[in-house]
């Protein structure tokens, strides 16, 4: 970061700080807190604000002072030794958090039947012996975080350091082992280049220095129940970064490789708040929901007790380890070409004579590269679950039945209007599973869904048996002849297969 201001000009120092002060202002006026906290980040954006007429030595002076205390900000305390103790009481702890205080419900949960882990996970943790590992899940809920946690234990994986939002430190207690555990706080109000430029400097550095990282590229939950397809490519770069930082410095253990983690509930939290946003345009431009049903523990225990306490209601799948140009890797952690067949990756960033050589728009093509090759194993690893395929079923049929409508008009269809022929909706789902057969034969998705004699029924049947275990309004139910639908909930869900080319494809894309 040092390095960064003092090759600035006069100018641009004086654009990079003025920039912190507009942005830091806008967000002060529309929060209006009176915590102390955000006193002192008051204070100092208004001193920084004066510096900017006092001077290029000022303005230097300011954005340092700046960066000192956003570091400070950032950065935890993690402990081994805390880790440890945490990942042994992990099943038990888990257990807790998903079922409520209940010592009976808490006997009854077993973990290893509610969270199914899938993937590679023997070579993964070879290679995290002798390679620094970056996971890189998609991002669904706020129980993420704890779900990997959890998954990352059964599959015998080092420890990952991860970024938190600053919000979930505001409990001591809960501030003190998370940040043992790997936790490092990101304040995602602050929007401004100096703390993006500080928080990527702060992953580049961990990772250079050899710690596991985790962290979500599709940058905050899916709002539209999509799998992620454009993926921030800020963070991605940093492992590029500190991988040639260690070849610069001539470090032969220095090398990073990235995991992809795909995570498939089959119900979400957050799903009616999640899909308003995203319907009413501000899923791309508001960063993080402060208010939702995660910020209310009674519903998140009433979630977890009803929704979690079902069978495999819980996918989460380890992809294989790519290298940083988004090739996939070997057991040893070698690249390997389309055929196979190994390859020195390093003569990709070097010079003839072996040399690290900086590059900044040659990086920036890897880095989408790499992103390219993460939303590939995305929707390659994607499970689907009986609540996907049936609410998307259900939205294709709702669609097929008002064909006049767009997507907006029909998710404010009058509750008389919402419902579809049980016997229709039944041919859709048959036709989808013959597609999803195909899809997944092939290797492109995975299927997680009952059987039977009609797996079409027995699909709706179990899908609808979810949906009603938490959703207040179901978001299918059966009525006679008939199935009613919800047709928010239906297009969150069914959501998940979106861009897999099914029938109805393009009515499923949304915001």
């Amino acid at each position: 970061m040092s390095a960064r201001l003092e090759q600035m000009t006069p100018e641009q120092a004086h654009s990079y700080l003025s920039d912190a002060v507009y942005l830091e202002r806008k967000r002060f006026r529309a929060e209006r807190t009176a915590e102390s906290r955000d006193h002192e980040e008051r204070a100092q954006i208004e001193r920084a604000a004066k510096a900017i007429h006092q001077g290029p030595a000022e303005i230097q002076r300011a954005i340092s002072r700046l960066v000192k205390g956003y570091a400070n900000e950032i950065h935890t305390h993690f402990s081994e030794s805390t880790y440890g103790l945490a990942t042994r009481l992990a099943p038990s702890a888990l257990s807790r958090l998903l079922t409520g205080s209940e010592a009976s419900e808490r006997a009854e949960f077993d973990a290893n039947n509610r969270i199914i882990v899938h993937g590679p996970t023997e070579q993964i943790a070879q290679l995290a012996d002798s390679h620094t590992l970056v996971l890189v899940p998609t991002h669904v809920s706020n129980l993420d975080s704890p779900l990997v946690g959890y998954a990352l234990h059964q599959a015998n994986l080092p420890p990952f350091i991860y970024g938190a939002g600053l919000n979930l430190f505001s409990n001591p207690a809960m501030a003190f082992f998370m940040s043992r555990l790997g936790a490092y706080t990101v304040d995602r109000r602050k929007q401004h280049r100096i703390y993006k430029d500080v928080l990527k400097d702060y992953s580049r550095e961990r990772i250079a220095r050899g710690h596991h990282s985790l962290f979500y590229p599709g940058g905050t939950r899916s709002r539209s129940g999509r799998i992620e397809s454009h993926l921030k490519r800020g963070l991605l770069g940093t492992a590029i970064d500190a991988w040639q930082e260690a070849l610069q410095q001539g470090c032969t253990d220095g090398e990073v490789l990235v995991v992809p983690c795909t995570l498939s509930f089959s119900l979400v939290l957050e799903a009616e708040t999640l899909i308003n946003d995203s319907l009413a345009g501000q899923g791309k431009s508001q960063y993080i929901i402060t208010d939702d049903e995660f910020a209310q523990p009674r519903t998140v225990y009433d979630f977890a007790r009803q929704v979690l306490s079902l069978d495999a209601s819980v996918h989460v799948r380890f992809g294989r380890p790519l290298d940083l140009l988004g090739n996939p890797v070997d057991a040893q952690g070698r690249s390997t070409s389309s055929g196979g067949q190994p390859f020195e990756r390093r003569r990709y960033v070097t010079d003839l004579q072996g040399h690290c050589v900086s590059d900044p728009q040659r990086d920036r093509a890897y880095t989408d590269q790499l992103a390219q090759a993460i939303t590939r194993a995305y929707h390659r690893d994607n499970t689907v679950l009986s609540t996907h395929l049936a609410a998307r079923a259900a939205w294709d049929c709702l669609q097929a039945r008002h064909p006049h409508l767009d997507t907006f008009q029909l998710v404010l269809l009058a509750p008389f209007e919402r419902w579809l022929d049980r016997t229709q909706l039944l041919d859709h789902l048959r036709i989808l599973l013959d597609r999803l057969k195909t899809l997944e034969q092939a290797g492109k998705i995975h299927t997680a869904l009952p059987t039977g004699e009609d797996p079409a029924q027995a699909v709706l049947v179990e899908a609808i048996e979810r949906f009603r275990r938490f959703h207040s309004t179901p978001v299918l139910d059966f009525e006679d002849w008939r199935v009613l639908v919800e047709p928010k909930l239906s297009l969150y869900y069914g959501n998940r297969l979106s861009s897999y080319g099914l029938p109805g494809a393009d009515s499923m894309e949304t915001s």
